[in-house]
């Protein structure tokens, strides 16, 4: 018999609170009467037969930029958190998680602000990574990742805007999912660029992170197709997404494709001349930098020495982008995404590893200098994905590899819910 939602709720709270994890580090604000009232509310209505669906009495964490009514919202900024106003009510995707019944336990740490994909924070600490305590958990959903993978919940919510989901998802070995952007409404939660922000879960099985974004999405939750591997159409991207792979990602990614290779409809390598049209966008500066820079501009001059280095740096490195650069960027990403949306004419998935390295460890980012290269590795095959407004997840590779790994999937905008049904099959086989 399933054990009853405040039984597991009991647990969470029990791993989070435990001093000898990461608790403190992940999970910035505990949620814990809350948790236990909204437990023994979703209890009492399975008992009663009026279930809400798969989310009802489910351990959920939400990431420090969703807004909660009464609370300032962080977005793992000290500086934020002395100079914000209290929200005046939950962000859209809790108050959808509430109404699916879902027992939220936790506000979860991040990068400040959300720009890096490492995952490190120096206000309230970084959350170890649970496959080594001494490598970063990725970002900037650092807290999520550990949250899914350290069980202090089932399904932990997080932003994704250049890889944020997926990146500590492959980094700590659970499953995380990227939608379109337009499948999620962002209202209430604190922005880092208008354009690519986009929402989505973490959990350690493809069918809680369906379930998840059904809700998020204002879906009813159903099943997922079960589509044989043999009607898929397989896109294996090469070039600059594989040519930088780390020996670890190296030996495991060919595993996974090797244990696929019987599966598929069909498979061949594919060549994204699209890259092409997004390394010009990004030589005039980008989408994101830009809009992470207007947003925090007046902070960065008001209060800019309390933020972390790191990130401050990055931010500043826009101060200087143009209006028309911006705007040329932004045309250059509607061209590319047309050009993208052609690829998917041609094959029903890509693939490729998530991250081309696994988690550095914190000492290899504790100057500038290697924070930066270690951060654009591991942004470097992620955020393609941002720039051309596809659906993407990664899973787990587990292989017997001595960290983990990250197997990225890639479906066409819109087409999220397939993607997620493709997925379920691949990770079945990826299992078996």
């Amino acid at each position: 018999m399933t054990a009853s939602s405040r039984d597991r709720v009991e647990q969470a709270l029990g791993r989070i609170a435990d001093p000898a994890g990461e608790g403190a580090r992940a999970c910035l604000t505990v949620y814990a009467d809350e948790a236990r009232k909204a437990a023994d509310a979703a209890d009492a209505r399975i008992r009663s037969g009026s279930s809400r669906g798969p989310l009802d009495g489910a351990i959920l964490t939400i990431k420090d930029l969703f807004d909660v009514k009464g609370e300032v919202t962080r977005a793992g900024s000290r500086v934020l958190a002395s100079r914000g106003k209290p929200a005046e009510a939950d962000a859209v995707i809790v108050q959808r998680l509430r109404e699916a019944g879902a027992v939220i336990a936790a506000k979860t740490n991040m990068t400040e602000f959300a720009y890096s994909g490492l995952g490190a924070n120096p206000h309230f600490g970084t959350p170890g990574n649970p496959a080594d305590r001494r490598r970063v958990p990725g970002g900037s959903s650092s807290g999520a990742a550990v949250a899914a993978a350290d069980a202090f919940c089932e399904i932990a919510i997080g932003t994704d805007t250049g890889g944020s989901t997926r990146i500590p998802a492959a980094f700590c070995g659970v499953t995380g999912f990227k939608p379109t952007v337009k499948r999620v409404p962002r209202a209430g939660a604190f922005p880092l660029s208008f354009t690519l922000d986009s929402i989505g879960p973490i959990a350690r099985s493809v069918a809680d992170c369906a379930d998840a974004d059904a809700v998020l999405a204002g879906e009813t939750p159903s099943p997922l197709a079960s589509p044989s591997l043999k009607d898929v159409r397989a896109g294996f991207v090469q070039g600059y997404p594989i040519d930088g792979l780390d020996d670890i990602v190296g030996k495991a990614y060919p595993q996974a494709l090797a244990k696929l290779a019987p599966h598929w409809k069909s498979g061949a390598d594919v060549t994204l001349k699209a890259l092409d049209i997004m390394h010009t966008a990004n030589e005039r500066g980008g989408v994101a930098p830009p809009e992470a820079y207007a947003i925090h501009r007046t902070l960065l001059a008001e209060a800019g020495e309390g933020v972390d280095p790191n990130v401050r740096a990055r931010l500043l490195r826009s101060e200087k982008i143009s209006a028309a650069d911006y705007i040329l960027a932004l045309r250059d990403r509607e061209r590319g995404i047309a050009q993208m949306d052609a690829v998917f004419d041609q094959v029903d998935v890509l693939v490729m590893p998530t991250v081309q390295i696994v988690a550095p460890t914190m000492d290899e980012i504790s100057t500038p200098e290697s924070f930066n290269k270690r951060n654009v590795q591991a942004l470097m095959n992620t955020s393609i994905w941002n720039f051309f407004d596809v659906c993407a997840i990664s899973l787990p590779i587990r292989f017997g590899n001595a960290l983990p790994v990250g197997l990225m999937l890639v479906g066409r905008h819109g087409d999220d819910r397939r993607l997620l049904a493709m997925a379920a099959a691949v990770e079945s086989r990826l299992g078996a």
